[in-house]
């Protein structure tokens, strides 16, 4: 295996352990602890020294940049809502405004919150087919940083949870030509770039900084991601003091080192091991194309869609609809066989597949879907196209200023054409339906309460049924 100065170090340290009168409390005394408490181990004091000043980490930071292309690269082990709040917080001043694709998590939503940043929000287009996402619109970019020549940044979500990658390189040559970088939240895109049927990093498509998750689909432990950034239209001094502002000082050093390890594996193994993903997943896809009336999306949906570049051959996106069986219930005896699907509503599916799995893995899950689905069928259905973020939100207050003022909550119709001052989320994919600041229009509230009903988790609001709603006091 390649060089993995944190991961050494972190099976050094279990080999031959000191005597700790550090944190945490545990100790790893063999009385108290069991076999995971046994692996917990604290980054500084145990993998590297407790002043730093061995350079373990920034030497593993340092290879993880040059696999990726960066000049600088931070090691979070608190996911990608880390590395986009440090982001938000690195562009520009409060009040500066930001180009934003409405598809954003609600951790950089919260990062405009804490930087007191402006969104100007772009929407992605909406493949009519399935109710998809279906790419950002290079010129919908364009339009928006025309008609806000203020703007300091604009900021892409890609790949999209379903998959969906834009043309990236073509957002960046549109942001650099005005002089504002590109910043990318590539949670779901920690293997593009390295397999040739995937389409290129965003780093390698001349973003600026790119967050991505490194437990999400390579090997990293839960919580694992990274920050990567080129110095040319980014202070990096700016964002290493926001980086390291908003991280742990506890940080755990198995998480560390599961991020040294995760590069090492994607540097040597990677292409073949995607190699793997890639051709089941499509293998998958034929099986799903089989059954009666279950829609499978595959490249058609980039096809028929300009603004997508490609759609990720790993994800296997599923709609429902025209089988007649209720996703909910379906996942539910999934579940209850074995089978555990990141996303899944009454419509779609969306498992995840990532370098983890093998030929096994991915046959029993089509096995088990298919089973569950023929025995949940029923009368196909019309797919409902409206969701609760595809209403154009209208802004009355900027998020900041909504968030921190005195509100009420009040019955959701009393709350239409008010401003809101909570954000709801369909979860997954955890992108914000309404947020602080924006007016409360009848049809997202139509919409969040139908998905409620359909079993969909509402969260990140007092009252998940939403028959209320936090809105600004009058």
């Amino acid at each position: 295996m390649a060089d993995t100065p944190l991961y050494d170090a972190y099976r050094a340290f279990l080999a031959d352990p000191a005597t700790p009168f550090t944190v945490p409390g545990h100790k790893r005394n063999p009385a108290l602890v069991d076999e995971l408490l046994a692996i917990d181990l604290p980054l500084y004091g145990a993998v590297e020294s407790l002043d730093g000043s061995t350079g373990i980490l920034p030497r593993a930071e340092r290879r993880a940049g040059e696999l990726w292309g960066a000049d600088w690269c931070g090691f979070s082990v608190q996911g990608s809502s880390h590395g986009n709040m440090a982001i938000a917080l690195t562009l520009a001043k409060p009040g500066d405004k930001v180009v934003v694709a409405r598809t954003l998590h609600k951790s950089l939503f919260f990062g405009l919150v804490l930087a007191g940043l402006d969104p100007v929000w772009v929407r992605p287009d909406i493949d009519a087919r399935t109710g998809l996402t279906a790419g950002m619109p290079p010129e919908r970019i364009a339009a928006a940083l025309d008609a806000h020549p203020e703007a300091r940044a604009v900021m892409l979500i890609e790949p999209s949870y379903v998959g969906g990658v834009s043309d990236v390189a073509a957002i960046a040559e549109i942001a650099h030509a005005r002089g504002v970088p590109l910043t990318v939240d590539a949670a779901w895109g920690a293997h593009l770039g390295f397999h040739p049927a995937l389409p290129p990093h965003a780093l390698q498509a001349g973003a600026d900084i790119l967050v991505t998750s490194v437990h999400k689909h390579i090997t990293g432990f839960t919580q694992s991601s990274m920050v990567l950034a080129q110095r040319e239209r980014i202070d990096i001094d700016r964002l290493e003091a926001a980086f390291e502002g908003l991280h742990t000082t506890s940080p755990s050093g198995g998480i560390m080192a599961s991020i040294d390890r995760a590069r090492a594996l994607l540097e040597e193994r990677g292409t073949a091991l995607l190699d793997v993903a890639i051709a089941e997943s499509e293998r998958a896809r034929e099986r799903f194309r089989a059954v009666e009336g279950l829609g499978v999306v595959g490249a058609d949906i980039a096809e028929r869609n300009p603004a997508l570049l490609m759609h990720d051959p790993t994800k296997i996106v599923l709609s429902l609809v025209g089988t007649g069986a209720n996703g909910i219930a379906v996942a539910d005896v999934l579940e209850e066989r074995g089978i555990t699907l990141e996303f899944a509503d009454r419509d779609t599916f969306c498992p995840v597949i990532t370098l983890g799995d093998t030929a096994e893995t991915i046959d029993r899950l089509a096995d088990e879907v298919i089973r569950a689905i023929e025995e949940h069928r029923g009368d196909p259905r019309d797919l409902v196209p409206l969701t609760a973020w595809t209403v154009d939100p209208v802004t009355a207050m900027t998020p900041r200023d909504a968030f921190f003022a005195d509100h009420v909550r009040v019955p959701a119709a009393e709350a239409i054409g008010r401003i809101a001052a909570e954000t709801v989320v369909p979860y997954p994919p955890g992108i914000p339906a309404l947020a602080p600041g924006e007016v409360v229009q009848g049809p997202v509230v139509e919409a969040l309460q139908a998905e409620a009903a359909a079993g969909t988790s509402i969260r990140y609001c007092g009252d998940p049924n939403l028959e209320t709603i936090l809105v600004v006091a009058e």
